[in-house]
């Protein structure tokens, strides 16, 4: 008989169990990526990045026995750049929503050319060889608290981890690899980042954001040292307001850094309260009826290096306890996108760059060395601009698209190594342009 009860008791637990597993809402994983393959020439010896795909501009005139040896064309195709990711949702309780994300792709990972002496042979980029790696692009948690207020329409969310930077994450209409860099924000970070929805049509956002694969330039270099000694995240904010197929966005991102923590005073090692704070601002709109569709985004400010954005700050002075003083580089960096039809697109991205100098001049020239800038771009940058049309057939899971990208740069001489006070190269203007002929053949699960 106590065994017959047991065994009963048992059931209806288990009944029970079963019951509650079934009611409780289970994770729904959606996998998703693609295999993208680019064809890329260039006119011209330039700056780029994974193995060669993501571009950023053509480098300056490179006098050598009276040629100018990055007068070079060159032609590359490859697959590096193919992804794979997984959403996951569908899990709640009561009404806080959990979610996450994780993306990873596969990067350059190529090495230099196994000649030793390939530098005496050709002019730059010889990072061809290799085989490419898997590295992450985003992983993070989201926790949604919907249906909040009297009338249930506002809702609060958190995103913790890797992710873009809410700077970088609205694109412009490209399926080129650069998406528009360095002529808007391009980063993804470590982050901590709350998105407010009031109502229908304005969204409250605020971020605390880290560094690791895109950093800030400094004395030691680009690094994540700066912040970490510096014990102060990047903060943003941003308001913004939806109407339909209408959205506009303003924000403000600070950086403050210690891109020193050790200096020397009367030749002995000193502790040194060095700091650099910049303060950069943006608004984004976009607007899209039927096949056409709009984007502009423009961002004014300090720094921004380490988002891609073609400036830095120097160094302007020492003090008597060993510290240094520093000022940010102003910049203005501005992109258009237009973007008309559905199986045939055709697109049109407008970029252009100003270097405005120091926010405080220097008391006399700037030392070249003196100068931080951002790793992918050059400080004798005076101004540069992009035309990029494209077009794009999708059909079905398949998307083919060609484009003409000619970016040109006016940059300045550096006299006798030096910038200007206000870290400028303003002597011997002269423009240097490139002519990239990219093709994308890509095909989506």
């Amino acid at each position: 008989m106590l065994s017959a009860a047991l065994l009963s008791l048992c059931a209806l637990n288990l009944s029970a169990a079963e019951k509650e597993q079934k009611a409780e809402p289970k994770n729904n994983l959606k996998f998703y990526g693609f295999i993208r393959n680019y064809f890329a020439f260039d006119s011209r010896e330039s700056v780029s990045g994974t193995g060669d795909l993501f571009y950023y501009l053509p480098k300056d005139v490179k006098m050598v026995d009276g040629i100018d040896v990055n007068d070079q064309p060159s032609f590359v195709f490859l697959a590096l750049t193919s992804r794979l990711g997984v959403d996951v949702s569908g899990y709640s309780i009561d009404n806080v929503h959990l979610g996450a994300k994780l993306e990873a792709d596969f990067y350059s990972g190529l090495s230099n050319s196994s000649n030793a002496n390939a530098g005496e042979y050709f002019p730059g980029n010889t990072k061809i060889s290799g085989t490419a790696t898997y590295r992450l692009r985003q992983a993070y948690a989201t926790i949604t608290w919907k249906e909040l207020g009297k009338e249930q329409k506002n809702s609060v969310g958190l995103k913790i981890g890797q992710a873009w930077h809410p700077m970088a994450a609205d694109h412009p209409h490209l399926f080129s690899l650069e998406v528009g860099a360095p002529f808007g924000p391009f980063s993804r970070t470590p982050l901590v980042q709350m998105d407010a929805n009031l109502g229908s049509n304005w969204i409250v956002s605020a971020a605390a954001i880290w560094q690791m694969q895109y950093q800030s330039a400094g004395p030691a270099g680009a690094s994540a040292m700066y912040m970490k000694y510096g014990m102060t995240p990047e903060m943003y904010a941003a308001v913004a307001y939806k109407n339909g197929s209408f959205l506009v966005r303003g924000g403000v991102d600070v950086v403050s850094i210690k891109p020193r923590v050790l200096g020397e005073k009367e030749g002995k090692t000193v502790r040194v309260s060095d700091r650099k704070t910049s303060v950069l601002g943006y608004v984004y709109t976009q607007y899209s009826h039927k096949k056409f569709a709009v984007k502009a985004k423009t961002t004014f400010g300090e720094g921004g290096e380490h988002m891609n954005l073609m400036s830095g700050y120097a160094k302007i002075g020492e003090n008597n306890d060993g510290s240094w003083e520093y000022a940010s580089l102003r910049n203005s960096s501005s992109w258009l996108s237009l973007s008309y039809g559905k199986k045939w697109q055709a697109v049109l991205f407008l970029g252009y760059v100003k270097n405005l100098g120091l926010a405080d001049a220097a008391s006399g020239p700037l030392a070249k060395g003196d100068v931080y800038f951002c790793g992918n771009g050059f400080s004798n940058i005076n101004q540069m601009y992009r035309i990029n049309p494209q077009v794009i057939y999708n059909i079905g899971k398949l998307n083919v698209g060609l484009e003409y990208q000619r970016t040109s740069v006016q940059y300045g001489e550096y006299d006798g190594g030096n910038l200007n006070a206000c870290g400028l190269a303003d002597k011997g203007l002269h423009w240097v342009g490139n002519n990239r002929i990219n093709m994308m053949v890509k095909y989506n699960f």
